[in-house]
């Protein structure tokens, strides 16, 4: 499962909805996110993957704090 949090929006999609192999790397699913939503690539460019152990992946926005 794939979790993303886009667009002020929450996501819960399956890999092969997303053309997701194991062994991407965070820049080509990045580059499959955005054919998916249909954007340009840069939406994605401050965003980070987290890999838990679940082996699900969880796709948010960088955090900033302070």
């Amino acid at each position: 499962m794939v979790h993303i949090r886009f667009d002020g929006r929450s996501y819960d999609l399956t890999e092969q909805e997303l053309k997701i192999a194991s062994g991407m790397n965070d820049n080509q699913i990045k580059e499959r996110l955005a054919q998916h939503f249909d954007v340009g690539t840069v939406s994605f460019s401050n965003y980070v993957i987290d890999r838990p152990s679940s082996g699900d992946l969880i796709i948010r926005p960088e955090a900033v704090y302070g």
